[in-house]
């Protein structure tokens, strides 16, 4: 689907006609240059290569500084390609925050910010194990037995367990957009996206 990289800028609140307090997170969602038009017949399959925000050259290696230069446009920072494009697009081109001009949903796709190490009251919500009294001092939040002894004698692959929380690839989908303001290629939508402020999110019809 077409979509465009942008940067989380933070939450905030609106009111809607009726009064109602909605959380909205701002995004801003562009300007992204074109740096590549892949056709089936050179690469095997039609996508456009959008870049976002500019970068160094002194940051860049020598074969993308060399791409960028290519595609006549500033190096960027943050790469990434979308397909179906309504209007066809050329090297060089800028895509703004207009292309959600009429979209009513959109997709939000980022990483989900780190927890680091937790146990399996916070990563999965246990319950945890036993009761306050009776001599229990530490054990409320244990996970509890995690396999037979005897029979199978092995700790099944999936096992809910304590380990890494957070800081994987979280896509959101069906966020309503609510205001579109070009002038600042901000958008506006309902609800949250995964990520701490400042991170870099794709945003898709």
């Amino acid at each position: 689907m077409p979509g465009l990289l942008g940067k989380k800028v933070g939450m905030i609140s609106v009111f809607s006609a009726e009064g109602k307090n909605i959380p909205c997170t701002v995004i801003e969602a562009g300007p992204c240059a074109v740096t590549q038009v892949k056709t089936i017949e050179k690469d095997g399959y039609e996508a456009v290569q959008v870049g976002f925000q500019d970068q160094k050259e002194s940051r860049v290696s020598k074969p993308l500084l060399g791409h960028f230069k290519k595609a006549g446009v500033a190096p960027k920072r943050h790469l990434a390609e979308f397909k179906n494009f309504e209007t066809a697009l050329n090297v060089g081109d800028v895509v703004t925050v207009d292309l959600f001009a009429d979209t009513v949903y959109v997709t939000v796709t980022g990483t989900s910010k780190g927890r680091g190490f937790q146990g399996v009251v916070k990563r999965h919500g246990f319950g945890g194990v036993g009761q306050a009294t009776h001599g229990q001092h530490n054990r409320a939040r244990k996970p509890g037995s995690i396999g037979a002894c005897s029979y199978p004698a092995k700790v099944f692959k999936g096992l809910r367990m304590g380990g890494q929380m957070g800081n994987a690839r979280v896509t959101t989908h069906n966020l309503q957009v609510l205001k579109v303001i070009p002038e600042h290629n901000l958008l506006v939508i309902k609800g949250s996206v995964p990520g701490y402020n400042g991170s870099i999110v794709i945003v898709e019809k």
